[in-house]
């Protein structure tokens, strides 16, 4: 059965044993971020963490690293704790095909339970904001999932974006946003301030394990996160209308913010610790300007840790960044096999591949850099054999070593487009991107003596279950 809201999500991971309730009184800074950032040094099977008691705040909910395992993420999306991570992405990649199914519209969000409009938005009054790195410029808001839609086409549902991206809250009603040029929202902005014309947004806050995941998702420009949604989840999304706005936003939200991003206005934003395990530098981003709150009573505070890998991020970005490549490669290049994107949201891949003829494999790595995630992530492609598996690292590292010429085999194309926080772009948002074939050559392409590859004896599969089963009766 799909959650429709976060709760629902928290009550099943506390039932599977996901769920640490931390009861100690503990301290906005540092302890709530340095609690997220350890448990993604703790390995697979980490928690998400509750907090309830926090000095300095009298009411305070606070679900920290929700996604941040893989048994909170296979949970997310239906499957056993324990499902190992190349069968959720397979799974995943499955449930993709069910795309596009249609979202469900409810009355009664339970967010409409409480309000502020006007000079009575506070934001400081409904959450309570705490700083997640020691270096970080304010107070973010950074699992936050913004509705936007395209000005010229208001009317498209597909091309109405639902996106996270970073908000510093710069005020009791104001936040500054970082919208990087390849997304969706910039593109929206773009056309909004070409006609001199703010852009409406609604932001939710705290919600459903499945949007959360949708909402990093890089899908077509006219491809809707909602029915995506439909899809992974096996049941339509539940939506509701946001009062201000009219926009489409999750039914099960914690919070729905509504305002606008007002129109040629830029005020400093940051620094704060990315997914890159570096810190932005401050820049002058789009300001938004709150205008309406809407609320649960006693919500939760839902907020992602990010800083030096693996963190929530990670995860939750993991198999939502190697499927829509998988797919979108497919669709020209049928003999691409599987994709790793997981590592730095993508800013390296690693794609298996059989080969038409000699050059094949650095065609499909071009290819990957001009998808819409790869036109601003992806920095470095290996590409590999279809029978190496790209998420086995030392297949991939025995392929590196053994089938890579240097002078023929890694291909460096300079001065390409990347998201401007690759802590390596010079100037920020430039780089060379890097493509090292690690394929055996074809035809018209022969070199190297490859000729007579080992393989697994035929009797390896049988040890190998035989060898599991011996070590499980607790014979090893």
């Amino acid at each position: 059965m799909p959650y429709d809201d976060l709760r629902g999500f928290l009550s099943t991971l506390e039932k599977e044993g996901q769920l640490l309730r931390i009861t100690d009184e503990v301290l906005p800074e540092p302890d709530l971020a340095a609690a997220a950032n350890a448990t993604g040094r703790i390995g697979e099977g980490a928690p998400a963490l509750w907090f309830d008691n926090v000095k300095g705040f009298t009411d305070a909910r606070i679900a920290l690293n929700v996604h941040g395992s893989w048994a909170n993420h296979a949970l997310a999306l239906g499957l056993p704790k324990h499902t190992p991570v190349k069968e959720q992405v397979e799974e995943f990649a499955r449930r993709w095909d069910a795309f596009p199914v249609a979202p469900e519209r409810r009355e009664d969000a339970p967010w409409r339970e409480n309000t502020q409009e006007g000079d009575d938005v506070d934001l400081f009054s409904v959450l309570p904001l705490f700083r997640l790195n020691d270096g970080d410029g304010g107070f973010y808001l950074d699992k936050a999932a913004v509705v936007s839609r395209d000005p010229e086409d208001p009317g498209h549902f597909g091309k109405q974006n639902v996106g996270t991206y970073r908000l510093q809250v710069i005020g009791r009603n104001r936040l500054a946003i970082q919208p990087v040029p390849v997304h969706d929202v910039a593109i929206h902005l773009r056309k909004a301030e070409e006609k001199g014309e703010d852009l409406p947004i609604a932001i939710t806050l705290g919600n459903d394990p499945v949007m959360a995941i949708v909402a990093g998702m890089p899908m077509g420009y006219d491809q809707s996160e909602y029915e995506m949604a439909g899809a992974l989840r096996g049941a339509p999304a539940p939506i509701a209308t946001a009062p201000l706005t009219g926009f489409d936003v999750p039914w099960g939200s914690e919070v729905v913010i509504e305002g606008v991003i007002e129109s040629r206005k830029r005020q400093i934003e940051g620094p704060f610790g990315e997914f890159t395990g570096h810190y932005s530098g401050g820049r002058r981003m789009p300001v938004i300007r709150i205008d309406r709150i809407s609320y649960r009573t006693n919500p939760v505070f839902e907020s992602l840790y990010l800083g030096m890998p693996w963190t929530e991020c990670d995860y939750l970005v993991g198999p939502n960044t190697c499927v829509p490549l998988l797919k979108q490669l497919r669709a020209e290049f049928p003999e691409v096999q599987a994709v790793n994107a997981m590592y730095t949201h993508g800013l390296l891949a690693v794609i298996s591949t059989k080969k038409r003829y000699g050059g094949f494999a650095k065609a499909v790595a071009m290819r990957a850099m001009t998808t819409p995630h790869g036109l601003g992530y992806i920095t470095t492609v290996v590409v590999v054999d279809e029978d190496v598996d790209p998420f086995n690292l030392p297949q991939v590292m025995w392929a590196m070593s053994s089938k890579v010429n240097a002078a023929d085999d890694v291909v460096i194309v300079p001065n390409l487009s990347v998201v401007g926080l690759a802590p390596a772009a010079q100037p920020a948002g430039i780089i060379s991107k890097m493509i090292i074939d690690a394929t055996t050559p074809v035809r018209p392409d022969e070199r190297g003596h490859f000729s007579t590859p080992t393989r697994d004896l035929p009797e390896a599969k049988e040890w190998a279950a035989k060898i599991q089963r011996l070590m499980s009766e607790g014979r090893a």
